[in-house]
């Protein structure tokens, strides 16, 4: 069985006022969660200040990015020992901003999820497709593939306390999310995969959804069998906005306990 998972994407947002403003109305807002687990993602540059607040709150801590390297000369890249050293409980990877921007591919994020599993957090491998792929029928195949790049180098045994999210490009920021409906097949499809090496494993690892989430639709996606929560990024900047969402998957009826909170 599995927990709902829902996390705050702040992206490249705010600043030391809001942001601190931000985190003490959610910290406030999530005191009572106590059936979902919830995270927010900072831009790095204020993890520790988003860190104290989240001191003995219900709200975790997600990093946006990591490096592939511990340490070293690797001029403002950001390591995993690093994250954890301040508390850092997930780490996004993968996300199509970071492979449209920084061009990475799918084999030097394993890397990074690579580097993530050896410090010990819990990596959020992001995959989707972009329009073009979608239009062309290619959503599986793009997605698999991306998984793919993670098994050959690790093995499946990897997805064991990890996370994948599903967060089709052309639904990202645009304000037109998925259809609950075709993302349940996808995450079916994604939770069928994972099944063929392990079937332990498959039941077990949380699959998010990701693009435009908002208050009024995100229910809709948690009524699905295999959505196991939401990543949100513009509805996250809003300490309202984020909170319903929160709500919705508190009092949610899935039956669902995730391994890594403890």
């Amino acid at each position: 069985m599995r927990r709902l998972l829902v996390i705050g994407n702040w992206k490249l947002n705010g600043n030391k006022n809001t942001i601190t403003n931000l985190i003490v109305r959610l910290v406030m807002a999530c005191a009572s969660v106590s059936k979902c687990s919830v995270a927010v993602a900072p831009p790095v540059m204020y993890l520790d200040l988003v860190m104290r607040y989240l001191t003995n709150s219900n709200i975790l801590m997600c990093a946006q990015d990591v490096d592939i390297h511990i340490s070293g000369a690797f001029t403002g890249d950001v390591s995993a020992a690093m994250l954890q050293d301040l508390n850092t409980r997930y780490v996004l990877i993968g996300h199509s901003e970071r492979r449209i921007h920084h061009k990475e591919n799918d084999a030097y994020i394993a890397k990074k999820f690579f580097i993530l599993k050896k410090i010990g957090l819990i990596p959020i491998l992001c995959i989707g497709e972009n329009k073009r792929e979608y239009d062309a029928g290619h959503t599986q195949s793009v997605c698999l593939n991306q998984i793919k790049s993670v098994i050959k180098l690790l093995g499946v045994e990897a997805f064991k306390d990890s996370v994948i999210a599903y967060e089709p490009i052309w639904a990202i920021g645009s304000g037109m999310s998925a259809s609950p409906e075709s993302v349940q097949i996808v995450h079916k499809l994604i939770r069928n995969y994972i099944a063929n090496y392990n079937v332990s494993i498959a039941n077990k690892i949380v699959i998010q959804y990701g693009g435009s989430v908002t208050p009024e639709n995100v229910t809709q996606f948690l009524n699905q069998k295999d959505i196991d929560g939401v990543l949100v990024g513009s509805a996250s900047l809003n300490a309202d906005s984020f909170s319903m969402i929160v709500r919705a998957a508190e009092n949610h009826d899935k039956s669902h306990s995730y391994l890594n909170d403890k």
